[in-house]
């Protein structure tokens, strides 16, 4: 099979492996850029012209990777889609956030591994056409950004159930419906430009994928990349990262005052069984969503950085596989959104139970009113 290979191919490829098939490499001398088709050549950024085209094991080693990621993001993301759907208790204004993150991870894996895994395996560079390319960056784009603003929500709803509680605005369907649209509206308006001559989308580190042009440094590609680095990253994260420390503020501060409350009156606790409960869902929704927004500030923040460093300093470490390793990390983050809502929010985990027993998952009933359903109820409290 591997000499039925080897004997398939022609130029600089078949340089890539010895005799026996079983070593792989490139002898030197041999650049990227030679193994591009001549119909995408144009569309390679300069900068890749400097390297050597990697070891041919890294594509099949990224490959095998992104199609086991693509494996558990669609289970993942469709099992929360279907509890969502089957279970009519989960379907409040707060839930509806969590299914269209899980909408949004669900369609960046299916519009990107595919693509993505063939091209690992089939010569380790972008084999469809120009068009193909420019619309995988643009599907990759929207959904990428709608999961960072929906996640945006997520946190100010979690903010505002826990920090103003009863004297917040509750969030209702219409209004989580409103998030919803602005996610993708917004998300949509970001990443269309390209096609209409501000900024690009170009094959990008060992040429498997493509991506917005962050190397180029005139004053339309910058002022794009500027653009993006701005408003889909900086401004979203400044809305987690404040919700989330008020958040933590406010836990702090509750839980001192109940303390010496008890303190002067001689008891242990405050708070009746069923205040605990409603208390202790609220929290363990909240360390859900931290720990979410902890997770794609993993994945995404390497990606930013290499932009980051693509647009202002020395783009010469910015290597293939420093820019390739990155991208693959924030694309992972479809993966663990779903993993986590399964494992830890308390309405799922009890979905979950009834739907999937064998997944061993135990999670006592809820007799509060619940965490989640305080969206809607903080108004009626």
């Amino acid at each position: 099979m591997a000499n039925e290979l080897i004997s398939n191919m022609t130029g600089p490829r078949t340089a890539a492996y010895s005799a026996s098939g079983m070593n792989f490499g490139y002898p030197e001398g041999v650049l990227v850029t030679d193994l591009v088709p001549e119909h995408i050549k144009h569309m390679i950024h300069p900068h890749w012209t400097n390297f050597p085209p990697v070891n041919p094991m890294w594509h099949y080693l990224l490959g095998i990777i992104y199609l086991l990621l693509g494996a558990i993001s669609i289970f993942g993301n469709g099992m929360v889609l279907l509890l969502f759907l089957k279970n009519r208790n989960l379907r409040t204004p707060a839930n509806f956030l969590v299914a269209n993150l899980a909408f949004s991870d669900l369609c960046m894996m299916l519009s990107q591994f595919p693509f993505f895994a063939y091209n690992c395996f089939n010569g380790g560079v972008w084999m469809f056409s120009p068009f193909l390319c420019e619309l995988y960056a643009c599907l990759g784009s929207i959904t990428g950004l709608c999961s960072i603003w929906s996640l945006a929500f997520i946190s100010f709803d979690r903010y505002n159930v826990i920090v103003k509680g009863v004297s917040a605005a509750p969030l209702t369907k219409g209004k989580a419906m409103m998030f919803i649209l602005f996610s993708w509206t917004y998300a949509i308006g970001w990443s269309l430009p390209p096609f209409f001559g501000w900024g690009k989308y170009i094959p990008e580190g060992i040429l498997d994928s493509c991506s917005f042009d962050y190397l180029s440094r005139d004053f339309n590609l910058r002022s794009f990349g500027i653009c993006i680095f701005i408003f889909d990253y900086c401004i979203p994260l400044f809305i987690i990262v404040c919700a989330y420390v008020f958040i933590v503020k406010a836990i702090i501060a509750h839980e001192k005052a109940m303390r010496d409350q008890a303190k002067k009156m001689n008891v242990t606790n405050l708070r009746s069984n069923a205040e605990a409960n409603a208390q202790s869902a609220e929290v363990r929704i909240a360390k859900v969503a931290m720990t979410n927004v902890a997770l794609w500030l993993i994945c995404w923040t390497p990606y930013a950085s290499v932009v980051v460093q693509g647009l202002f300093f020395d783009q010469s470490t910015i290597t293939p596989i420093v820019s390739m390793l990155p991208a693959l990390l924030a694309k992972s983050a479809s993966v663990y959104n779903p993993i986590i809502y399964a494992i830890n929010h308390p309405k799922f985990r009890q979905a979950l139970l009834k739907q999937m027993p064998g997944f061993c998952i135990h999670e006592e009933e809820d007799k509060s009113s619940g965490a989640d359903t305080k969206s809607t109820e903080t108004g009626k409290a």
